[in-house]
């Protein structure tokens, strides 16, 4: 995995990476090995997550085909303008 650091911008940079390894699952893995799991605790976890996956295939198709409903949209705040004033301000209130 690579991330190219643009003027200097290292945070930006581990910011992407984060999202990166987060994306592939990398960050998942660790957690996973760091302690020991057992086989069977193994094919537990990996049939659940089978489970939920087929599970999440299903209910999109139904709701895809209608007979579940939509989800609702989340409700997102309004972005302001690149060169508007921010409202968190720096101007004075005299």
């Amino acid at each position: 995995m690579q991330v190219f650091v643009k003027d200097n911008n290292v945070d930006q940079a581990l910011k992407v990476l984060k999202k990166k390894m987060q994306r592939e699952g990398i960050l998942r893995e660790i957690k996973q090995r760091k302690n020991y799991e057992k086989p069977s605790e193994r094919r537990v976890r990996e049939k659940a997550e089978a489970t939920r996956r087929a599970r999440k295939v299903a209910r999109k198709k139904a709701q895809h085909e209608g007979l579940l409903p939509m989800p609702k949209a989340k409700a997102r705040p309004a972005r302001r303008p690149a060169g508007a004033p921010s409202s968190t301000g720096s101007g004075s209130a005299s």
